[in-house]
């Protein structure tokens, strides 16, 4: 959220899901038996991610492959597979550096910023991206 406050949900699979990927799970280290076991209702879950995110603009790292997943979800929970959309956390970065400077510095920022940030361990969990995400959106945010 734009406060930073933030949920982490691991999501059981729904009975129609049946793509798995090795290299996946060696990645984010949560195993099909894990989500199985720990995970949630996609329903349950769909449902909570539409109340908080419904009628917000929701950014992404990467909205097309994130969107991908965002789709299956709602489709999977019997919604609308475009109810919500992820526009690109990109444009967050521009239109909060450029509130400070103009467009040439704005990209030095960004990168300078990003730089920072991506020097930092990834965790290749859906909350830890976000926090990386919006750690940049802040310190660009509240640049003075």
């Amino acid at each position: 959220m734009e406060d930073g406050t933030a949920e982490g949900h691991l999501i059981r699979r729904a009975p129609n899901w049946t793509d798995w990927e090795d290299t996946a799970q060696a990645v984010h280290g949560i195993s099909r038996e894990q989500l199985d076991r720990d995970g949630e209702a996609h329903d349950v879950v769909c449902a909570r991610l539409v109340q908080v995110f419904e009628g917000n603009v929701v950014y992404a790292s990467a909205p097309s492959w994130d969107g991908h997943w965002l789709s299956m979800l709602l489709r999977a929970a019997g919604r609308p597979r475009h109810l919500l959309r992820l526009k690109d956390s990109e444009e967050a970065f521009v239109t909060a550096a450029r509130q400070h400077v103009g467009a040439k510095i704005a990209a030095e920022r960004i990168a300078e910023v990003r730089q920072r940030v991506n020097a930092l361990p990834v965790m290749h969990r859906a909350v830890d991206d976000a926090r990386r995400e919006w750690s940049i959106w802040r310190q660009l945010s509240k640049w003075r």
